[in-house]
This record gives structure tokens, sequence and C-alpha cells, in this order.
């Protein structure tokens, strides 16, 4: 402990510091552990720990095809953090089932140690960040060259387990409107899977995905031509100046909103793309508005940091942005919706992704 500074007011409370201190170690060694799940995920370490173990160094390093001593380093990390098992009599590792269950592969969306990258992301952006801290502005999407692999990676497992088969059944009469033949834009579609799911399994609808990222658009056209589909499109677009009217039945938003410089702007463009009667599927993170109310949101730190360190300053980059930010919640996302001019807002939870809100509103009927 260091000294105790003496000031005046209620008495210093050593017990409290003391577990207060022995909370930032733990802190500081979960982090540190983050790091090497980050590396687990990248190299396939996870997965091979998770399918070839128990096993020896040599094992796991040919089946991973590392260097065995770069791997024996980070296993004995994984070991030292709770994450694998290791047996001395043996000198073998393993990774117990009911662990690689949330960080391998197998588990396609709840794998939270692809989610780990993000903490390698951020820190690495971090030393750029003083300077908008202390003046103003923020960081562009060129600070982050590898956001939109990694965003396409986390959003393909996401939507190849459930998007057709839960979060479609969500949205009432949706699945009947596209099989009919139905107009859907996405907003902000990134590499683009989403939509290409759509519009494979819905063929007799048309499907456009707007986005600001040339590389991103790219992905995606390349992803509907590898899949043989004809009726989808993909355009580099400000979706802030989206400028459709009565073009669309259905519009969704898939974790999008809350990074737009303008989102009630983008919100408004939404309405007036939307044909009377149209849908809005935005997808959004789960909280609430106003941090008193996200203090037992078990990933309430991680969220307020990706804000912090990408959400928000990528916002805040564009002369003017809002800087809405990731926690936006959803008192002010039902607020935002209504303003725009959409009705009907209603907020619905899925079981299997516990991270995000399903918005459904509708564009008034004249």
């Amino acid at each position: 402990m260091g000294d105790e500074t003496t000031t005046t007011g209620p008495a210093f409370d050593k017990d409290a510091a003391r577990a207060f201190q022995k909370r930032m170690v733990g802190v500081l060694d979960d982090a540190a552990l983050a790091l090497l799940l980050s590396i687990g995920d990248e190299l396939g370490l996870l997965d091979v720990l998770g399918t070839v173990g128990p096993a020896d160094t040599a094992t796991l390093a040919g089946a991973a095809g590392v260097d065995e001593r770069y791997l024996r380093e980070w296993l004995d990390g994984v070991v030292a953090g709770e994450v694998a098992e290791y047996d001395p009599g043996t000198g073998r590792y393993s990774l117990p089932r009911e662990r690689a269950a949330c960080l391998t592969a197998a588990d396609g969306p709840v794998n939270l140690a692809r989610t780990m990258k993000m903490i390698t992301m951020l820190a690495g952006v971090e030393p750029a960040l003083r300077e908008p801290f202390r003046h103003g502005g923020g960081l562009d999407y060129a600070h982050y060259p590898q956001f939109h692999a990694m965003m396409a990676a986390q959003s393909a497992a996401t939507h190849e387990a459930g998007l057709l088969t839960v979060v479609v059944p969500t949205v009432p009469g949706l699945h009947e409107a596209l099989t009919r033949g139905a107009a859907l834009a996405d907003v902000g579609c990134g590499s683009g899977r989403a939509v290409n799911l759509l519009a494979a399994a819905y063929p007799a609808s048309r499907f456009v995905g707007y986005d600001i990222s040339a590389e991103a658009v790219h992905a995606a056209r390349t992803e509907a031509a590898d899949r043989g589909l004809t009726n989808v499109t993909f355009e580099v677009r400000d979706v802030s100046a989206l400028g459709e009217n009565d073009a669309f039945d259905v519009v969704t938003a898939f974790d999008a909103i809350h990074d737009q410089a303008f989102p009630d702007r983008v919100l408004a463009g939404i309405t007036a793309a939307l044909r009377p009667g149209g849908t809005l599927l935005m997808v959004d993170i789960k909280a609430q508005s106003g941090v008193e109310n996200n203090l037992t949101l078990p990933w309430a730190t991680y969220l307020y940091t990706i804000s912090l360190l990408h959400c928000m300053t990528v916002s805040l980059a564009t002369p003017g942005g809002a800087g809405l930010g990731t926690v936006w919640g959803r008192q002010t996302a039902v607020r935002m919706l209504q303003e725009a001019g959409l009705a009907e807002v209603d907020v619905h939870e899925i079981r299997s992704d516990p991270f995000n809100y399903f918005y459904v509103a509708r564009k008034p009927i004249a």
C-alpha cells in the first residue's frame, strides 16, 4: 500500500483501500488475459487446444503451425488465467469443454475470444486519441485498419446463427412480405453478410446495401458474386444523405446508427425512404440511457470503452458530429425514432443475442 494522504473529512478506510487495490491488480491481470485470448483467437490456438488437447506443447504447436517456445509461454499464461488446465505429471495442456463453449469458433456468435481482439485494436489507438481528448474532434476510420475485417467476422457469425431463423420472425409480417417480394435497404451494411443471406433466402425480393466504406462495399459485392446472387446490389453512400423517397418496404440497420456523425439525419432519411406502412428493423446495443441505469450490466465498462475509443470518436471526427456513442441507450433510441417520424416503436429482446435490442418501427400511412 502507498502512503495515505492526510485530509479532512471522513476517516480513511484502510480495508476499503486495500480491497480496491486488490481489485485493480485483478483488472491488470484480466487485461493481460484479454490480450492472450486475442492472440489465441487470431492464431487458432484456442480451437486447437479445444480439439487436440490434452496434449503436450510439441503436439499442440504442430497442430497449430506455430513456434513451440512461443506457444508454451502463451499456454502458461492462459493456465495462470484459469482458462486452460495443465497436468504437471504428463506435461499436457487442455481446454475444458465448459470453457471452450464461449472461446472457440464452434460456438459461433458467442465466441468471446473473437471479441477480445477489440481490446487489442482499441489499445492501439489510445495514443492517437489523446489529442482529440484534450482539444476536441475525433479519429476517423483510417485509424482503424482492422475494424471492418473484425466486424465482418463477428457479424457473420451472428447473422449465420440466427438472422433467418430468429431475427426475421421477430418482425411481424416480414417473412411473408419478403417471400411475396419486397424492396429492402440495409443502412451501414458493412461487408454485406446480412443482406446477402436475406437475398439468398428471398429470391422474389430486391435488396440494396449502403455503406460509406469502399472496402466494405467491395467485400459485400465479392461475396454476392461468389454466391451467384442477382437480386442484391451494394453502393458506397453517405447514409446521412440517403436521398430516397418512398422507395423501400423495409429498411434494416444492424449496429450502425450509434456510429453515425448525424444519426438524426440518418433516421429522418430512413423515414423518407420507407413507403407508407414500411418497417424499420434497427438492431443496436442493449443498454439504457444514463450510466446510473447501466451499473448492473456485466459489460458496461467495455461498452463505454469501445464508445470512447471508437464509436463516439469516429462520429466526432466529422465536423459537427453528434458523438452519440455506443451507450446511447434504449430511451434515447426510442425518442429519436419517434422524432424521425416513425411510429409503433416496439423493442424486442432475443435470448440468443444478449448484447442487442431489436427495434421495430413503422412509417405511418399518412
